[in-house]
């Protein structure tokens, strides 16, 4: 089962382009399941804020591996896992962790090549990328490299910074490349003609937002949403409170929806 979602999740990536959203929690999952969507990545900035913590490592693998199980379970859709940096040091800590995500049933997971905002060399980035590749075989899980020369900056080159890195990355194994932090028109247009892999650009992450339709046609194969959705969920919730504690009100409840509906979401079959 494991094999055919990762065999049509790859498949993907071979199209004309979709949207991968991203839960944090198995509810968000089935909502987004039920709507439509082919696949679901998870998000760990997400994840990290549905158990009070901030993004950025403060979840430890276990933890993070424990929701990412959970959101699997959850729906009947392919699911590929946010790892970070791989959780580890070196390359064998990463293939123990890509491992250990293939073990729970996530059929990809993304990858990044930096640690504490700072880039790793490009030849230890790449190792990374070839242990992973060399637990989960091609065709079993869809391997994500995501490379933050533009989102972390750190050189004066971030264009041929990140090409050299993707086809670095290609070569050790990568199914796909990721280069969050790009939020330009003809930058993503030059970054799809260079990067030999599909390309996924993440949407809502900077100010000038891009339409997905717009990114496919840049030549964009997926488009992710990052912590976007968590972030939503958690302003319509902010918003909901201020309301109800500055005047008392319940406007913010206008159009959502009734208790019945929601139990239905959830109830087997659902």
């Amino acid at each position: 089962m494991s094999n055919d979602r990762a065999t049509a999740f790859l498949a993907l990536h071979h199209g004309g382009g979709f949207v991968l959203p991203n839960a944090w929690d198995p509810g968000s999952a089935r909502i987004l399941a039920q709507l439509g969507f082919p696949a679901i990545a998870t998000t760990s900035a997400g994840i990290a804020w549905s158990l009070g913590v901030p993004d950025g490592g403060a979840l430890d693998l276990d933890t993070m591996l424990e929701k990412v199980a959970a959101i699997v379970a959850a729906v009947d859709v392919p699911v590929t896992a946010d790892l970070e940096a791989g959780y580890g040091d070196d390359a064998q800590d990463v293939a123990r962790t890509v491992l250990r995500a293939t073990e729970i049933g996530a059929v990809g997971g993304n990858l990044e090549d930096t640690a504490d905002g700072v880039l790793f060399g490009i030849d230890e980035a790449a190792e990374r990328i070839a242990a992973a590749r060399g637990v989960a075989p091609r065709g079993t899980f869809v391997l994500n490299a995501r490379t933050d020369a533009y989102f972390f900056g750190g050189t004066t080159d971030p264009f041929g910074e990140t090409v050299a890195r993707a086809q670095r990355y290609v070569e050790a194994g990568a199914d796909c490349v990721f280069v969050p932090g790009v939020n330009d028109e003809e930058t993503i247009r030059r970054l799809a003609a260079e990067i030999p892999a599909p390309l996924n650009i993440v949407a809502g992450l900077a100010a000038h937002v891009i339409p997905a339709p717009e990114l496919f046609a840049l030549g964009v194969k997926r488009v992710s949403l990052g912590g976007s959705l968590a972030r939503a969920a958690l302003t319509a919730l902010e918003r909901a409170g201020r309301e109800l504690l500055d005047t008392g009100t319940l406007g913010f409840m206008d159009g959502a929806l009734p208790y019945a509906e929601v139990q239905r979401r959830f109830a087997d079959g659902g």
